[in-house]
């Protein structure tokens, strides 16, 4: 099952720089203190090829040869492999040479449409002479339909034999197997001498995809994926590959979600550009959703926040009430909050660096031990 979070840019392995005064949990108040954030949601995706075909035998019969090895290079129009052609090409030749039978036959035919078309003719000029009688005339009237509807019969038979020699010939020309596109040889699923059937479904022999940009196919739960939109930068990373980060925009997010232990996901696709070959098909990555970052801006924790003022939400700052501590004491006060973390909270309005907050009651227990899941990836946020 693929875990989702919302992590912050400040504190654990994906922070970008901590707040001063974030170590003063344990206090009754702390300080906002100027840092940089960063809003995102995580994922668990697998990489694929962005462009591939399954290259496969349309016609049965043994596998004579494939001409390309996996991590060859090919360009449309390559041979890749041969099928056994032999009895693809004794039908061709089965359908030319019944052609030329009914071709001759044909030509018989139509020498005796001329000869009964003459008798036709002379009869009747005969005719109307009383040189001979109507029953005559009518049997060479006969003689010359009969022997137009025969010739248009093996006309018509070898406009048949035709149409099955060209898909003959067709067959004989999918012995040979060429490449589609442009690309490199990943997979291969068939060997030479294998017998192929394609009677039911297609063969698979081989698998050619374009590697100089890769896909990859993210999960993100249902309770997220309303977040995310087309257009939206990414950044990932994956084992091994250290402290880099592979950089992309979200392409689409598909409609129809895969439901995997009664947990509703939804794949979400994202380009990323692998010219230098070092992402491969099937890597695991691990996927981060920006959903906004801010450099230098007040912070505060997320634990001295008290209770939801919606009433008074400005623009795209979500109001919340909290006690500022003054020469007078605590005073209640309306902050606007922007970007929010598991951890901390932006402040765009009604509190500056400086300023102390005071953690309400309760939540004193919950900072002391905070610092025990700041990396943990399957740690949840609240809502706004």
């Amino acid at each position: 099952m693929f875990s989702l979070v919302i992590a912050g840019a400040l504190g654990g392995w994906h922070f970008l720089k901590q707040p001063k005064n974030a170590d003063q949990d344990h206090v009754d108040s702390v300080e906002v203190t100027l840092g940089d954030l960063e809003e995102n949601v995580t994922a668990q995706g697998k990489l694929e090829p962005k462009e591939y075909v399954d290259v496969g035998a349309q016609v049965t019969g043994q596998l004579q040869k494939i001409y390309v090895k996996i991590g060859d290079n090919v360009q449309a129009g390559q041979l890749l492999a041969q099928i056994d052609p032999r009895i693809y090409a004794a039908r061709v030749a089965a359908d030319e040479a019944n052609i030329k039978n009914l071709q001759a036959q044909l030509a018989g035919q139509q020498a005796q449409v001329v000869f009964a078309q003459q008798q036709y003719d002379r009869n009747r000029e005969l005719l109307q002479s009383k040189g001979i009688s109507v029953q005559d005339f009518q049997n060479s009237e006969f003689t010359l339909k009969n022997a137009k509807a025969t010739a248009e019969s093996l006309q018509a038979q070898i406009e048949q034999v035709q149409s099955t020699l060209n898909g003959d010939k067709t067959n004989l020309g999918f012995t040979k197997i060429f490449a589609s596109m442009d690309g490199t040889m990943v997979d291969q699923k068939a060997r030479e001498g294998q017998t192929l059937n394609a009677n039911q479904t297609t063969p698979t022999i081989l698998q050619l995809a374009k590697l100089d940009t890769m896909t990859v196919r993210a999960q993100v739960a249902e309770a997220d994926v309303m977040r995310l939109r087309s257009d939206m930068p990414v950044y990932f990373t994956t084992l091994g590959s250290g402290e880099r980060r592979w950089q992309g925009t979200v392409r689409q997010i598909l409609p129809t979600p895969e439901v995997i232990n009664n947990v509703v996901l939804y794949n979400v696709l994202v380009d990323v550009d692998n010219r230098d070959r070092q992402l491969m098909t099937g890597m695991s990555t691990q996927m981060f959703f920006v959903l906004g970052k801010a450099e230098q801006v007040p912070l505060i924790p997320v634990n001295v926040l008290g209770p939801r003022q919606r009433n008074q939400d400005q623009n795209d700052g979500h109001a919340y009430q909290v006690k500022v501590l003054t020469e007078q004491g605590p005073q209640d006060k309306i902050v606007q909050i922007g970007l929010r973390t598991r951890r901390f909270v932006q402040v765009l309005a009604g509190l500056a660096a400086g300023d102390r907050v005071q953690i309400p009651a309760g939540k004193e227990d919950k900072a002391k031990n905070r610092k025990k899941d700041q990396g943990y990836p399957g740690a949840g946020v609240p809502r706004l």
